[in-house]
């Protein structure tokens, strides 16, 4: 079995039992296929979503994440790389000041071949500056 498909498959579990449900195939199976608009999904299938054996496809996903009423990125992916998302923008945003962002801007606006320049020179400093104890 695929690592992907057990972490969804627990995560699915989880937003189900979460909405008041069991987390059964046949709780799955007749919840999902009142809401979607497609071909409904068999008891076979379902049960190997729960069970990790595969992956819905992804408006079927969607289908599950309106019904579970929880965001599509975290029963497809889950909170971890939100988490790790929000915790490196905030390192962004605290660690760089007024001065840094005008640099920033300032570098975003050169032609490509200036901005690769810069990013050259920044990058040899940083180089230089580790190397020392």
């Amino acid at each position: 079995m695929n690592g992907k498909n057990e972490k969804f498959a627990e995560r699915l579990r989880a937003a189900i039992v979460k909405a008041g449900y069991k987390a059964e195939a046949a709780v799955l199976e007749r919840e999902f296929n009142q809401r979607y608009f497609g071909k409904g999904v068999t008891l076979h299938g379902v049960n190997k979503w729960l069970k990790g054996q595969s992956i819905p496809r992804l408006d079927k996903i969607e289908t599950l994440a309106k019904w579970l009423n929880i965001p599509l990125d975290e029963l497809t992916f889950g909170l971890e790389i939100k988490q790790q998302i929000q915790e490196k923008q905030a390192r962004w945003d605290e660690g760089i000041g007024y001065q840094e962002r005008e640099v920033f801007e300032a570098f975003l606006a050169l032609p490509p071949p200036q901005r690769k320049l810069v990013r050259e020179v920044i990058l040899t400093f940083a180089l230089v500056h580790a190397e020392k104890p």
